[in-house]
């Protein structure tokens, strides 16, 4: 997405689809007309059945979450791993596929404020950036602190293309 062949900040958002992080932030994006999408797995798996189709997520051909984790680290930029403490299960995963394609992640508390990673964001070039964390089955508060996260760094990248802008 450009305007006035000004590149913008951070031009698309994708996640897994699982409960949790992954499901707050595409609801973020899709309320705030915020480019969405990412890989699930083979049947829209997720803890809670399948992936509803009004998220615009591709399947994989495999079922299994590690597949579907590592093409979106790959498909992206950078990764922003999104935890409340220390990592376990796919999202350290997550960390060490990033670590292993060398691809920037960064891991941040819910509370950071979404302002700090503009810089992380442009100076590692991140026009598709890959949100991971825990599912709701695993943090309880997830999906509300990724929503409000995201719907923050939204505005955040919004606002910094109309500062380019102007």
């Amino acid at each position: 997405m450009t305007t006035n062949k000004i590149q913008i900040l951070c031009q698309k958002l994708i996640s897994g689809g699982q409960t949790g992080v992954d499901r707050a932030v595409l609801d973020a994006c899709l309320k705030y007309s915020f480019p969405c999408g990412g890989w699930c797995p083979k049947g829209r798996k997720a803890e809670d059945g399948k992936i509803p189709g009004s998220y615009p997520l591709q399947e994989m051909k495999e079922v299994e979450y590690e597949v579907r984790t590592r093409k979106n680290v790959i498909e992206s930029d950078g990764t922003l791993i999104l935890a409340p403490e220390k990592l376990q299960g796919g999202t350290l995963l997550t960390k060490h596929f990033s670590l292993e394609v060398n691809k920037p992640y960064r891991i941040i508390r819910p509370e950071t404020n979404p302002s700090k990673l503009l810089s992380w964001i442009a100076i590692n070039n991140i026009r598709i950036l890959n949100i991971a964390g825990p599912r709701q089955s695993e943090w309880p508060q997830a999906y509300s602190a990724a929503y409000r996260f995201t719907t923050e760094l939204i505005v955040k990248i919004k606002f910094s293309a109309s500062d380019i802008q102007s």
